[in-house]
């Protein structure tokens, strides 16, 4: 993503850019404007648009959503890379919570630094598959956020509460932060009578270890194979993943994005050390790491990926313990109660059991 803008229409001149991040360089011309404003009154059925323009010398994706507050209209611009299939990626849905979010703070000293992170909350949706969920457990708000929901259904007002008295974060976009949650499924906002602005969490995510899909066999030598499998069944046998999410030591590799387009080559292929040298741009002492921390395994020149790092998605029925109790203590209503289970048991009867998760 290159761009972000805030436009207003105005009845008597037309289009008029309010602001835009990043903040240097200009606007992109009336005309384009003009053009995009056009492709929402022929597609009025639809508040998302997009389209194909030139801006300057350069083909770019342009993507709009068309939202009134307070009596006027206003729409939000993304530009992105022409070869983006954007639309198979951002729904409408998103980018109405987020053009809400920035419009209910046009007129305030807020929205600088609001459509900032905008901005950066969509260029997370560029990112390889897997990498933007990185960020649910390196920025700690998020793995805050997903902490709390692990207790069940809360008021958006409460989450608010919540984080600002008991964590500290007391200047939160707690809309846009939440996107992301969206985005993945994880939760859903839904109101109940009595409550406005629930959030359920209906999916967990975690992270671990888990042994490469296929060992390659063929060309390497009989010892290599041996000493590879030894070592794999003696690694997992004294294995702790919940050690190595307390201590971030799995997230912070994945959080550099050489180490982790290595990890995804190396799933499908062998690469030798100057192979893998060149991905981690010569960076031996990390080379050497990924080795120690049993990453990659290296033998007569060839390496080889020894352990994989894959998120995993599950339905977190263990909240089923939780909600009886919470409810006891007049801590959730009747209807927000009834609403998480019901959210829950559908998917197990969806699936009839328990074990249903999903590799990322």
């Amino acid at each position: 993503m290159e761009r972000l803008i805030i436009v207003h229409w105005n009845k008597s001149t037309g289009p008029s850019p309010i602001i835009q991040y990043p903040p240097e360089g200009a606007y992109p011309s009336k005309d384009i404007f003009l053009k995009i404003w056009a492709q929402h009154e022929l597609n009025k059925e639809n508040s998302l648009i997009e389209l194909n323009l030139m801006l300057g010398e350069e083909e770019r994706s342009i993507i709009s959503v068309k939202q009134k507050y307070e009596g006027e209209i206003y729409f939000l611009v993304s530009i992105f890379l022409s070869h983006s299939k954007v639309s198979e990626i951002i729904s409408s849905d998103i980018l109405a919570v987020i053009t809400k979010n920035l419009l209910e703070l046009i007129n305030t000293n807020k929205i600088t630094r609001a459509i900032s992170e905008a901005f950066n909350t969509l260029k997370d949706y560029s990112k390889f598959e897997g990498e933007d969920l990185v960020a649910f457990f390196q920025e700690k708000i998020k793995a805050t956020i997903l902490q709390i929901l692990r207790n069940g259904v809360i008021s958006k007002a409460e989450l608010k509460k919540i984080l600002r008295q008991q964590y500290g974060f007391s200047t939160i976009n707690i809309d846009l932060l939440l996107v992301s949650f969206l985005r993945e499924k994880l939760i859903l906002k839904k109101s109940v009578p009595g409550s406005k602005d629930c959030y359920f969490l209906i999916k967990d995510l975690t992270y671990m270890r888990i042994p490469p899909k296929k060992i390659t066999t063929e060309n390497i030598e009989e010892i290599v194979v041996g000493k590879f499998k030894e070592k794999l069944v003696n690694f997992y046998s004294n294995y702790n993943c919940n050690q190595e999410i307390d201590n971030k030591a799995l997230i912070n590799f994945l959080n550099d994005n050489e180490v982790y387009e290595l990890v995804r080559t190396l799933r499908t292929t062998v690469l030798t050390v100057n192979d893998c040298l060149n991905c981690l741009s010569n960076r031996e002492e990390l080379f050497e790491e990924l080795q120690e921390k049993n990453i990659i395994f290296e033998a007569l020149g060839k390496v080889y990926l020894f352990t994989d790092i894959r998120f995993i998605k599950f339905t977190p029925y263990y909240i089923l313990k939780i909600l009886p109790s919470r409810y006891k203590n007049q801590e959730i209503t009747l209807d927000q109660y009834l609403t998480h289970l019901e959210l829950l048991m559908g998917q197990f009867n969806e699936n009839s059991t328990l074990l249903d998760y999903i590799v990322i």
